[in-house]
């Protein structure tokens, strides 16, 4: 994968973290990635991989997707940046999750996961649309991910389909969480629908269960294992992949 501009949203840790990290170590690293986080101070895994990149100008924004005014502050930074050459992959990785199932469920709790983990990522979509259409010329060719492409982070608990009788009863205690990412595989599909023409391809992607603060340790991937699967993945997908809900190693899921 070749891109010159790359947008990490939720980049202080984890899954973007990761991103980050491996972005800047491709044989031909992207020249510009802009890193997001939400607390000043939680950048200093950040800073330091900023501070050792040679060939990538890794560029720290402090951004809240729930906000618009911190979106369109990003959208500024990195339009001013970028020039001509615009936005090539938005990874839209911000999220959060809560262990909460039905019984103890409340309102705000519910609103919270789906304006994090809907809302926010559909808005900077919406946002950084520009930005990736004018990198994506559609007269140029087919989609692909070097050319303009969004991979929202989504997760296989979101799907219904995968929901039954023989789930273990512990992942019934995510009901926001797994309801608010639903929600985000149903509001990426029409945007993909939506966008078709623009030439930037879109698509959900489940990094698996993963060893992080959300995951927590139970979990059975190493956060470096299923970054460098969702790379190796992304380097394939073209326009018969716009839309879809996939696996990191590119395998349909169902919604």
């Amino acid at each position: 994968m070749e891109v010159e501009s790359v947008l990490v949203t939720g980049a202080n840790r984890g899954i973007g973290l990761e991103f980050v990290r491996q972005l800047v170590q491709l044989p031909q690293p992207p020249r510009f990635v802009f890193a997001t986080y939400r607390d000043r101070n939680t950048v200093e895994a950040l800073k330091k991989i900023r501070d050792a990149s040679k060939e990538t100008q890794v560029i720290l924004i402090k951004m809240d997707i729930r906000q618009a005014d911190q979106i369109e502050t990003a959208r500024k930074i990195i339009e001013d940046m970028v020039g001509d050459k615009r936005l090539n992959l938005l990874i839209n990785n911000a999220g959060a999750l809560r262990w909460k199932g039905f019984s103890e469920i409340t309102e705000e709790d519910l609103l919270f996961h789906f304006s994090t983990n809907t809302v926010g990522p559909v808005m900077v979509l919406k946002a950084m649309l520009p930005l990736l259409q004018r990198a994506a010329d559609p007269k140029s060719g087919g989609m692909n991910a070097s050319r303009a492409a969004v991979l929202n982070i989504s997760a296989g608990g979101g799907s219904i389909a995968q929901l039954t009788e023989q789930t273990p009863k512990e992942f019934l205690e995510i009901m926001s969480y797994r309801t608010s990412k639903a929600a985000l595989n149903m509001a990426m599909r029409v945007v993909a629908l939506t966008v078709k023409e623009k030439g930037v391809l879109v698509v959900n992607m489940c990094p698996g269960w993963v060893k992080t603060d959300m995951g927590t340790e139970k979990a059975h991937l190493e956060v470096t294992e299923s970054i460098s699967c969702m790379l190796e993945t992304l380097i394939q997908l073209k326009e018969s992949h716009h839309g879809a809900f996939l696996d990191r190693n590119g395998k349909t899921i169902p919604f």
